[in-house]
Parts: C-alpha cells; structure tokens; sequence
C-alpha cells in the first residue's frame, strides 16, 4: 500500500495542483489530508474543488476556526483576518463564489483516525487539532514520552509546517537527512510530520508531502517529497486582496 500525505495547504491552489501533479506520477494508492486546507491563502474555493477525491479528511486548526468562529480568538492577527476573509469566500450567500458543496465538504473531516496501529492527526495524539510538536521538543522528556504514550506504532502529523521524523528515543531526523527515504523501525516508535504543501516553514519554499509505503506487517518507509511551483502567482494573489496581510506573500518566498 503506498499513501500520499499532504497538510497544510492553506489555500494555496498552485502549490497544490503541483503537489497533486507529482502524486499522480508517483503510482500511489490513495491519497489522505490531515488538514488546514483553508486560511492563509487566496484560492480556499479553488483548493476545496481539487481534494474532494481524497481518501481521508483529517481537521485542522485552521478548518476547525473557520467552522467556529470562537476558535479564532486564539489567533494571530493576520490569521484571524485570513479567515474572516475566507468565511465570506465560502458561506455568505452573497459573495459570487459560494457553492453550495462547500458544506458537505467540511462534513467528511475527522479529528483522528486510527488503522493497523498508525494515528492520522493534525496537531498531536494529545490534542489532535492544535498542539504543536516542534524539532526542539525531544529536549523535552515528559512531553514527547507522554505523546508516544498515546500512539500504538507510528503518528503522522502536520501543523508545524516543519517536515521530519521524531523518534521515541528523543531523536529528530529532518528530511535531509534521509534523502532516500527512512524505514520506520520495528522496535521504536515514531512521530512523522509530512511537512506543509501551501506554507513551509523550514527554510525551503517548495511544497512538501510524504509517501508513506507498507507492505504486508512490516513497520513502512517514509519518503520526504518536495514540488516546485510558481510562488510568484501565489503570492501576486495574497497582494491583490486587501483582506490578506502581505507578509503572507513574503513568507511564501522564503519558506517561512
């Protein structure tokens, strides 16, 4: 079984379609979300329209936000406006890109799904929509040990927007480190952030997904993909919307 793992779109529909462009090539047999489609980003619709053939719905924070608009509170400003914006996109009758689709789509999200031994998130196993899990954390013992406690064998998160692979032995590997791919130990388990197709936030401005490999009860291989797209358009979108803070834009180009 091969599953492409894409998170963190954020409305960003170049970045998508060529992230969905280079799973296509990958012969991959399904293909799973672990949120935050929306927010940030220009195109939620547009996003929206490209994953409605996804396998599996996870929710976000920012999805999650967007449904509640008390959730927003806990924001940054330039979210919080993001996703005022974003809600009239998609839900207020008189904007001209309302579809009525837009409703069943949020309908298939979930916060966790569990199979074979492995948790889907986005935040965390302790907090599935909003707790962070950074690099840095395997400096902190009794947070990482008491996240390994909740999870079976292997957890794939997003969130962060930082890609790479937390061993139980307090271990970080960033992708870099395993270009080739990575075989998930049988005897430790792990935590894999896939990393963030619409905003990454490791210094590198390419999309990034993961393929995820299993083959009969062996643990799986992990592989670390990152697609190249027309930033520039992204961004010159952001710019263009006044509701969209510029440093949106900015941060795309340099993958922050």
């Amino acid at each position: 079984m091969r599953t492409a793992l894409i998170s963190d779109i954020h409305s960003n529909v170049e970045a998508l379609q060529a992230t969905l462009s280079d799973i296509d090539s990958q012969g991959v047999d399904r293909l799973l979300c672990l949120g935050d489609v929306v927010g940030y980003g220009p195109n939620p619709r547009e996003c929206i329209d490209r994953l409605t053939s996804c396998d599996l719905y996870i929710l976000g924070n920012h999805d999650f936000a967007l449904l509640d608009e008390a959730y927003q509170e806990g924001f940054t400003p330039n979210a919080r406006q993001a996703l005022v914006w974003t809600r009239r996109v998609l839900f207020d009758p008189s904007f001209p890109l309302v579809e009525d689709h837009i409703c069943d789509f949020f309908g298939k999200f979930t916060q966790t799904y569990r199979e074979n031994g492995i948790l889907y998130v986005h935040g965390s196993p302790r907090r599935p929509v909003e707790e962070y899990i950074f690099p840095g954390d395997v400096t902190f013992p009794a947070k990482m040990h008491a996240l390994f406690g909740l999870i079976e064998r292997v957890c794939f998160v997003g969130h962060t927007h930082l890609p790479g692979i937390f061993l139980e032995g307090l271990t970080f590997i960033p992708p870099q480190d395993v270009p080739d791919g990575f075989a998930l130990p049988g005897d430790e388990k792990c935590i894999v952030n896939i990393g963030s197709v619409g905003q990454p936030r490791d210094g590198n401005p390419t999309a990034c997904y993961v393929i995820f490999t299993q083959e009969d009860d062996l643990p799986g291989r992990v592989e670390f993909h990152r697609v190249s797209y027309d930033v520039e358009v992204t961004m010159a979108k952001i710019y263009r919307i006044p509701d969209l803070s510029n440093d949106l834009g900015h941060r795309l180009a340099a993958g922050r």
